[in-house]
C-alpha cells in the first residue's frame, strides 16, 4: 500500500500523450538555424574521414546537429559513408538507383532521371524499301489484297472483276516466287498464301462457267502433296462435271473425295453421298439413288433426302416402300423449338421484351423457312404418291392424312383435305370438290374460311353468283381478315356492277395484306370501270413496281394512257409488253394501232405484219393489211389478206368482193369477172356484184351485159319493195300504238289491212 497513490481530482489522468520529441519534427528544419547552417557551409559536403589501408580506423568526428549533443557516428572497416564523395565521384544511393542517381554521375550533377537535359530524341531512321525482305513483304500484302478484292466483287455479283482480280493475284503471286528465289528464300514461300491465290482462282472460273479452266486450277491444287486436306478441292471438280452433265466423272470424283475425308467429318460425308444420289437419279439408275438416299436416312435423316427417296420409290413403282418413305419423312426430327415459347406472358415485363427482340430475328426466320419447306415437301409427296399407293386417288389420300395426322405435322392434316379438293378441280370432278370443302364448314374458324373461299371461287368460276356470295360471306364472318375471302366478295359485288362497294372490299384486303396483288390489279380495274383513270394509273404503278415483268400490269398501263390521250406512253409501255411476251398478237395489233393514229404508216405496217404472222385470224389485222396494200398500189398482195378473211368468215361478202375489187384494179379483168361470176352465183342478191358484172360486161364488149342489167333492175326493185315495207311497217306499228291509246278496233283495222299486203308482197317476190 506504500507505493499506491490515490489520484486527485485536479490531476489529469491523460497528461504526457500529446508530448513529443522535438527531434523528429522535420516540418521545422527550414527554422533550425543549426541544421540550415550546416546545410550552406561545406560541412554537409565533406567527405568522412577513412583509413587508407585496411584493418586501420580513425575516430569518427561528432556530427553538430541543434537537436541535442554531438552523437559519434562512426564507418566500420573504413566504408565510405552512404551518399558521401569519393575520388570525385558519387557513390550511388542503392536504395534510391531507380530515381537516376547513377555511378557515373560527377559532383554538381544535376537531378535528370527523364534525360532531358540531352535534348530531343534523334529522329526514327526511315525505313528501306529496297531491301528484299521489304519488296517481299509488300508484295504480300498486295497478292492478299487482290485476294481480298476478288472476293468482294464476287460477293456483289461482280464476276468478271472477280476473275480479273484472281489473275492479277496470280500474276503477282509468281513474281514473289520469283523474288524469293533470287534472294535465296526458297525455303521460306508461303504455302497458304499460294494455296489461297490457287483457289480463288479456281472458283472464279467455276463462277463464270469457264469450265475447263476451273478443273485445271483444281487440278493443280489437287496434285500438290504439300497442300493439306487438297482432296476436298474434288468436290468442287465433280460439281462442275455435274453441271456439264457429264454424270460417270461427277460420281468419280465425288467418290474419291469422299475417300479422303475421314469419318469425324460425318456432316460433309453425308452431302456429299447426297450428291451421289441426285446424280444417280439423273442417270436413271434408281436403285444406286435408293442405295445412297437409305444409308443417308439411317445415318442422318433429313427432309430433302427423305423426298428423294420417296421420288425415287415412285420411279420404280414400290407402293408399300413408298408408304414407308412417307413414314420415315414425316419423323424426321427438324430441330425447331416450340412456337410457344414465343408467345409473350402478361407478367413477366423484361421476358416480354426479349420475346419481342427474337420474335423475328434471323433465327426465328431460318426455323419458318425451314418448317414451310419440310411443309411443302410432305404435302408434295402425298400429292405425288396418293393415287400410287392404293386402287383410287381419294383412298390414298386419307391414308397420307391419317399418318400426318399422327405425327409431329398435325396442323398439315386440314391443309392436304383442301389440297384434296383442289387435286378434284384439277381433275374436272366439281361436285366431288364441292362434297370435300363441304366438310369444313364446322372445322374451327382458319379451315373453315379457306374452305369457304375455295368454295366461292368455285361457284364464281361456274357464274353462280349467289352461292358465291354466300361462301364469300361465310368465309370472311369466319376470318375477317382473310384477304382471299374480301377478294371474292369483292368480285361478287364487281359482278352486278355495283363498282364502289367492290372498290372497298378491295381496299380492305389491301389493309389486311399490303402485298396482295389481286387485290391491287381488282382495285385498279375497278377505278378504270369508274372512270377514275388517275387512281387506276396509281393502282398499277404501284403493281408494276410489285410485278415487274408483269405483261398484263403493263399492258393495263398502256391502255390507261391510250384513254389519258398520250399515245407517247402508251406505246413505251406497249414496248416493255413485247420485250417480256414478244409473240404477243394482241400487243403487237394494239402498237401498230397507236403508230397508225399517230401517222407512221411504216412502223404500223411492221407490228401489224408481226401480228398477223403470230395470229393470222384476226379480222380486223387483215382487214388492215388488205387496206394499206391497196393504199400503197400493191394491190396482188392484198389478195392474199382478203382470201383469207373469205376463208374465215364465208358467209360475209364483202370479203370476196374486196378479192374481185384488187383483181380488178391491178388489171387483171379476166381473174375479176370470175370472181364477180363465183360472187353472184353465191349471193344473188347482192347489188353491189351485179353492178360490177355490168361494168365488166360492158367495158370487155360481152353479151352477157343485157342479162346482168335485168338481175340488176329486178334486184333493185325488190329492193325497193322491201324499203318500202319496211318503212310502212314502222308507219303502221307507229299508227297502232297511236289507235290502240283510243280503242281495240284500231288495231283489229291494222291487223286486216297488213293481211291483204302479204299476198301482194308474195306475188312480187314470185315475178
Amino acid at each position: 500500500m506504500e507505493n499506491v497513490h490515490l489520484a486527485l481530482e485536479e490531476d489529469d489522468l491523460y497528461s504526457g500523450y500529446n508530448d513529443y520529441n522535438p527531434t523528429f519534427d522535420s516540418e521545422e528544419l527550414e527554422n533550425d538555424l543549426g541544421f540550415q547552417q550546416a546545410v550552406r557551409t561545406s560541412h554537409g559536403r565533406r567527405p568522412p574521414m577513412t583509413a587508407k589501408f585496411p584493418g586501420t580506423a580513425i575516430g569518427a568526428r561528432p556530427i553538430a546537429s541543434s537537436f541535442g549533443s554531438r552523437v559519434p557516428m562512426t564507418s566500420s572497416m573504413g566504408r565510405p559513408m552512404t551518399g558521401a564523395v569519393q575520388d570525385g565521384a558519387a557513390r550511388p544511393m542503392t536504395a534510391v538507383r531507380a530515381a537516376g542517381y547513377t555511378s557515373s554521375l560527377t559532383r554538381g550533377s544535376t537531378f535528370d532521371p527523364l534525360g532531358q537535359s540531352k535534348g530531343p530524341a534523334p529522329p526514327l531512321e526511315a525505313k528501306n524499301d529496297d531491301t528484299p525482305e521489304e519488296k517481299i513483304k509488300i508484295l504480300e500484302k498486295k497478292v492478299n489484297d487482290l485476294i481480298e478484292e476478288s472476293c468482294m466483287a464476287q460477293s456483289v455479283g461482280a464476276l468478271q472483276l472477280a476473275l480479273e482480280k484472281a489473275k492479277e493475284a496470280g500474276r503477282k503471286e509468281r513474281m514473289l516466287m520469283r523474288q524469293r528465289e533470287q534472294s535465296g528464300n526458297a525455303d521460306h514461300i508461303n504455302l497458304d498464301l499460294t494455296y489461297s491465290v490457287l483457289l480463288n482462282l479456281a472458283n472464279q472460273y467455276a463462277n463464270n462457267e469457264m469450265f475447263p479452266e476451273a478443273l485445271n486450277s483444281y487440278q493443280v491444287i489437287v496434285k500438290n502433296k504439300m497442300f493439306s486436306n487438297a482432296g476436298r478441292m474434288k468436290v468442287n471438280m465433280a460439281n462442275i462435271y455435274f453441271k456439264q452433265k457429264n454424270y460417270p466423272k461427277a460420281i468419280k470424283f465425288y467418290r474419291m473425295a469422299l475417300d479422303q475425308i475421314s469419318n469425324a467429318h460425318k456432316e460433309m460425308r453425308i452431302k456429299i453421298m447426297q450428291n451421289i444420289g441426285v446424280v444417280f437419279v439423273r442417270m436413271g439408275q434408281y436403285s444406286d439413288a435408293i442405295t445412297s438416299f437409305e444409308h443417308i436416312m439411317s445415318e442422318s435423316p433429313n427432309i430433302k433426302t427423305g423426298f428423294n427417296l420417296i421420288l425415287c420409290y415412285y420411279a420404280i413403282g414400290d407402293r408399300e416402300r413408298m408408304k414407308k418413305a412417307f413414314q420415315k419423312l414425316i419423323s424426321v426430327p427438324l430441330g425447331i423449338d416450340e412456337e410457344d415459347k414465343y408467345i409473350p406472358s402478361n407478367d413477366d415485363t423484361n421476358a416480354n421484351m426479349v420475346i419481342e427482340a427474337i420474335k423475328n430475328d434471323k433465327l426465328h426466320q431460318m426455323e419458318r423457312d425451314l418448317k414451310v419447306l419440310a411443309e411443302k415437301y410432305i404435302m408434295t409427296a402425298a400429292k405425288l404418291i396418293a393415287p400410287a399407293i392404293e386402287t383410287s386417288f381419294a383412298t390414298g389420300f386419307d391414308w397420307c392424312v391419317d399418318m400426318v395426322k399422327s405425327s409431329q405435322y398435325v396442323e398439315l392434316a386440314n391443309d392436304l383435305e383442301i389440297n384434296k379438293a383442289i387435286t378434284y378441280l384439277r381433275q374436272r370432278d366439281f361436285n366431288q370438290a364441292v362434297e370435300t370443302l363441304k366438310t369444313f364448314e364446322k372445322k374451327d374458324s382458319r379451315v373453315k374460311s379457306a374452305a369457304a373461299t375455295n368454295l366461292s371461287f368455285l361457284y364464281f368460276l361456274e357464274k353462280d353468283y349467289d352461292q358465291a356470295d354466300r361462301y364469300s360471306d361465310l368465309a370472311m364472318n369466319a376470318d375477317r381478315y382473310n384477304p382471299a375471302a374480301l377478294i371474292n366478295k369483292g368480285n361478287t359485288v364487281f359482278s352486278k356492277q355495283d363498282y364502289e362497294k367492290a372498290a372497298e372490299f378491295y381496299k380492305e384486303a389491301l389493309r389486311n395484306d399490303s402485298s396482295c396483288t389481286e387485290a391491287l390489279y381488282n382495285l385498279g380495274l375497278t377505278y378504270k370501270k369508274l372512270n377514275r383513270l388517275e387512281e387506276a394509273l396509281d393502282c398499277f404503278l404501284k403493281l408494276h413496281a410489285i410485278l415487274r415483268n408483269s405483261a398484263q400490269v403493263m399492258f393495263q398501263l398502256a391502255h390507261l394512257y391510250e384513254l389519258l390521250e398520250d399515245p407517247q406512253q402508251a406505246i413505251e409501255w406497249l414496248m416493255q409488253v413485247i420485250s417480256v411476251t414478244p409473240t404477243d398478237p394482241q400487243a403487237l395489233a394494239k402498237l401498230g394501232e397507236l403508230h397508225d393514229g399517230e401517222g407512221d404508216k411504216s412502223q404500223a405496217f411492221q407490228y401489224y405484219y408481226e401480228s398477223f404472222r403470230y395470229f393470222p385470224s384476226n379480222i380486223d389485222v387483215i382487214e388492215w393489211l388488205g387496206a394499206y396494200y391497196i393504199e400503197t398500189q400493191f394491190c396482188e398482195k392484198a389478195i392474199q389478206y382478203f382470201e383469207r378473211a373469205t376463208l374465215i368468215q364465208p358467209t360475209q361478202v364483202k370479203w370476196q368482193l374486196m378479192v374481185a375489187s384488187c383483181y380488178r384494179r391491178s388489171g387483171n379483168y379476166q381473174k375479176a369477172l370470175e370472181t364477180y361470176k363465183d360472187i353472184h352465183r353465191k349471193f344473188p342478191e347482192n347489188v353491189e356484184c351485179l353492178r360490177f358484172l355490168v361494168r365488166l360486161c360492158t367495158d370487155m364488149g360481152l353479151n352477157e351485159v343485157q342479162e346482168y342489167a335485168t338481175k340488176l333492175k329486178k334486184v333493185e326493185k325488190m329492193k325497193e319493195i322491201k324499203e318500202q315495207r319496211v318503212k310502212s311497217g314502222r308507219e303502221g306499228s307507229a299508227r297502232g300504238r297511236r289507235e290502240g291509246r283510243e280503242g281495240s278496233a284500231g288495231s283489229a283495222v291494222s291487223q286486216s289491212e297488213s293481211k291483204q299486203l302479204s299476198p301482194l308482197l308474195d306475188s312480187e317476190r314470185g315475178m
